[in-house]
């Protein structure tokens, strides 16, 4: 039995319950989970926006202590720390073998296959991971191991919010040491993007968020300025970088006109990234002159285009050089009857992160 936060319907409440989970089967590896991040990609998930079969728990962003392993388990053994990764590549389809693993073709296999049951009713893994419970079973390609003196609840914030945004700043858009960046959405993931500016040498650093309680934060990880979304935008950013624009812009909120606008704040030739994931039925539109005549580029960005067995271990470098900064992401820290609580922040713009935190040896 396990304790977790339980979805039953679209949009439903999360009620805390016992679960029986699946044993562990060849290949699988059971983990004790020391802390979760509460990401908006749960709440995507929670709304419909993205698919996930029901009854599910959802997380994604998890670290905690190997309990088990199955048979054939060679790259992890009980004891270990892990770091949970959502979108595993299995090394062998024509994403992985052409160096693309965040496009894996098989990434999603375990997400539609029960890990659990409750009153005989099968329950689902948040995006193969299942992350909102006390214990959980992932296949061990979904197991970065993570040396055990660094904190489980700041490594498990790695899992997502940090891979993707600095991922974003550094694998997709790759800026370079004295370029300009603006970052659109100061949640968890954009505030990892900010870090992962200043990391990469970028001149200025634009932060972008309706919140004016983000930006003592947001300076503090690297941004040189703070504005919040408005109209005037694009025209805003180009005074802010000698009339040019950015030469990037890093879109962390998934919503067309905030797509528009990374695009619009970009110089000629610029890059804007998009990092959010937003609406099927929200459409970006530009016309057909522009594209020309600006020569920008937009790209799509799919977990910071990370190899997460290879860029976790970068980051904790960055980390112990206190070059990265991962507690300063937690602002709230709840169990696991915080986690609607959570979603309504998320909602209304509030905090970066917020942190589930379990009673576990593992914390």
């Amino acid at each position: 039995m396990t304790l977790a936060a339980v979805m039953r319907t679209l949009d439903g409440p999360l009620t805390v319950e016992e679960i029986d989970l699946n044993p562990t089967g060849p290949g699988q590896v059971r983990v004790r989970l020391a802390a979760a991040g509460v990401c908006h990609s749960d709440l995507s998930l929670a709304n419909g926006t993205l698919r996930q079969p029901l009854p599910a728990v959802l997380g994604h962003e998890g670290a905690g202590v190997v309990t088990e392993v199955g048979e054939g388990v060679t790259s992890v053994r009980p004891g270990d720390h892990v770091v949970l990764n959502w979108s595993p590549p299995c090394r062998a389809c024509w994403f992985c073998d052409h160096g693309e693993p965040y496009l894996c073709a098989h990434a999603d296999d375990a997400r539609a296959v029960p890990f659990a049951t409750s009153a005989g009713t099968p329950v689902y893994a948040g995006l193969g991971t299942g992350a909102f419970a006390s214990e959980t079973v992932v296949g061990a390609h979904a197991c970065i191991p993570v040396p055990p003196d660094i904190p489980l609840a700041e490594a498990a914030l790695l899992g997502c919010a940090v891979l993707t945004g600095v991922g974003a700043v550094t694998n997709a858009a790759r800026v370079r040491p004295g370029e300009t960046v603006a970052v659109i959405g100061l949640g968890g993931v954009g505030l990892a993007a900010i870090q992962g500016a200043r990391i990469a040498g970028a001149s200025e650093i634009i932060a972008v968020d309706p919140s004016p309680a983000k930006e003592p934060l947001a300076r503090s990880l690297g941004a040189t300025h703070f504005v919040p979304p408005h109209a005037g935008l694009p025209k805003e950013i180009r005074t802010l970088t000698g009339g040019l624009g950015a030469d990037h812009a890093i879109e962390c909120v998934g919503r067309g006109e905030t797509i528009r606008a990374a695009w619009s704040s970009t110089r000629r030739g610029g890059t804007a990234t998009v990092v959010g994931l937003g609406s099927a039925q929200d459409p970006v539109t530009f016309n057909a002159l522009e594209v020309a005549f600006f020569a920008r580029r937009i790209v799509g960005c799919m977990y910071g285009n990370t190899d997460p067995a290879v860029d976790v271990p970068i980051l904790l470098e960055h980390y112990r050089a206190g070059r990265l900064n991962l507690a300063a992401l937690v602002t709230d820290e709840v169990d696991l009857s915080g986690i609607g609580e959570a979603f309504t922040r998320m909602r209304s713009g509030q905090g970066a992160r917020t942190l589930v935190r379990f009673q576990s040896p593992a914390a």
